[in-house]
């Protein structure tokens, strides 16, 4: 039973550095152009390089997002993009459109070919025909589920990799190919820039009434009738292993540093307490749970992997993210009894906060008394990214993480 590959999503430099601390085996990142995310600050040629270099030096693979649907105006800088990449050593290429292949394989050879889910693989025959064009790793569509992915890796080469979403935000439509952000906002989701109005509240308007609004729905509070849950899949780990993905991809490119740290987390730790004592009816430990509802997250589902989404969509009809804690601080060292952290949100002297370290159960300390970077004592970390200090009796190591939870759980429209 071969360790499957943990994928983690990245933004930026400082979350490419989380998901490496935090225990992912590879992650995925875009450049400046030809990715499926453009709110992201993505990647310039010199991050990149650098980006790669990080990743090398710690052991992790680097995959770069290729996977919009380029229009002719945009091929004359596709050779060049490819031959950076190239250049700068990354590991594979994530690509759905069958041109931008051809074109790598011209000017990236060597460099690993891994097709997008934007591809829709949903079949074997699919699978291989995208093999025989020199692809090394499917990711398939969203929608099959885990008996039709089981059939695939059966009808495809053993060296053929499967990658799989595991966690994230799903997309109502047919593996992220919509027109509704383009054609209400002229925001083209294909091309990383979707609105996601699929997440808007709708109500009926008629149309000699304009300034009269009517919910679809019953509830006085409207309804989002496209809004997908988020799919969460740490407790079926065993059944994903069986099904021969080989390597777990969690969503969220946009998403904070905190959260790519304590979702990465989560399934690093999950992943190696299931190799430890592998079983049919394994369970992460309740900690590793609780971890899924410490970041900003929809209602949580399976996705497709257990059904068919004409028996069920997982809409969600709050529309909005539950946001229960907030990240307060980074841990930069500790000596002689003191934690010296950097500040991210306020906190207040007698709060009570709970302390995350790699690849261990979060404890609980109450902040007695907090200094500042001269050591004067304040009631509040009151000043964004300031340095400061607490006393703490044990160790913690740096990059640890300092949240703390809301006093009255909110929801955030995004």
């Amino acid at each position: 039973m071969k360790k499957p590959e943990l994928l983690a999503p990245v933004g930026d430099m400082e979350r490419l550095k989380v998901a490496v601390h935090y225990g992912a085996d590879a992650v995925y990142l875009g450049g400046k152009m030809f990715g499926m995310r453009s709110s992201p600050m993505n990647f310039t040629s010199e991050e990149l390089r650098e980006a790669v270099e990080y990743c090398h030096e710690h052991k992790v693979k680097l995959y770069l997002t290729c996977n919009v649907l380029p229009r002719n105006n945009e091929l004359d800088e596709l050779p060049s993009f490819l031959e950076n990449a190239r250049d700068c050593g990354v590991d594979a290429l994530i690509i759905s459109d069958l041109g931008v292949l051809e074109y790598a394989k011209k000017y990236a050879p060597g460099v690993e070919i891994h097709i997008s889910t934007q591809a829709g693989i949903v079949n074997y025959a699919a699978a291989n025909a995208f093999c025989a064009l020199g692809a090394k790793r499917i990711v398939t569509a969203r929608e099959l589920s885990m008996g039709e992915i089981s059939e695939l890796r059966k009808n495809i080469p053993e060296d053929v990799d499967i990658e799989c979403f595991v966690h994230g935000a799903m997309c109502v439509s047919f593996s992220g190919r919509c027109l509704i952000s383009n054609y209400l906002v002229g925001r083209d989701s294909n091309r990383g820039d979707c609105a996601q109005p699929c997440r808007w509240k709708y109500s009926l308007v008629e149309e000699t009434r304009p300034n009269e609004y009517f919910p679809i729905a019953e509830e006085n509070g409207g309804t989002y009738i496209m809004n997908s849950k988020d799919m969460c899949m740490i407790e079926h780990i065993p059944e994903m292993i069986d099904a021969g993905i080989t390597s777990f991809k969690i969503e969220g490119r946009a998403k904070s540093a905190y959260y790519v740290a304590v979702v990465t987390n989560a399934y690093r730790q999950a992943i190696d307490d299931y190799f430890e004592n592998p079983s049919e009816n394994y369970r992460p430990k309740q900690w590793i749970l609780d971890e899924m509802r410490k970041v900003s997250y929809r209602d949580y589902c399976t996705g497709f992997y257990y059904g068919d989404p004409k028996d069920d969509a997982h809409i969600s009809y709050e529309g909005g993210y539950k946001r229960e804690w907030d990240v307060v601080a980074v841990v930069n060292s500790w000596s002689d009894g003191m934690l010296y952290c950097t500040q991210r949100n306020r906190f207040f002297k007698g709060d009570e906060l709970e302390i995350l370290e790699r690849g261990k159960e979060p404890f609980t300390v109450k902040v007695e008394a907090i200094f500042n970077e001269n050591g004067e004592e304040v009631e509040s970390t009151n000043h964004a990214m300031m340095k400061f200090s607490f006393r703490l009796d044990r160790e913690v190591e740096a990059e640890s993480l300092i949240r703390k939870a809301k006093d009255i759980p909110a929801r955030v429209i995004i």
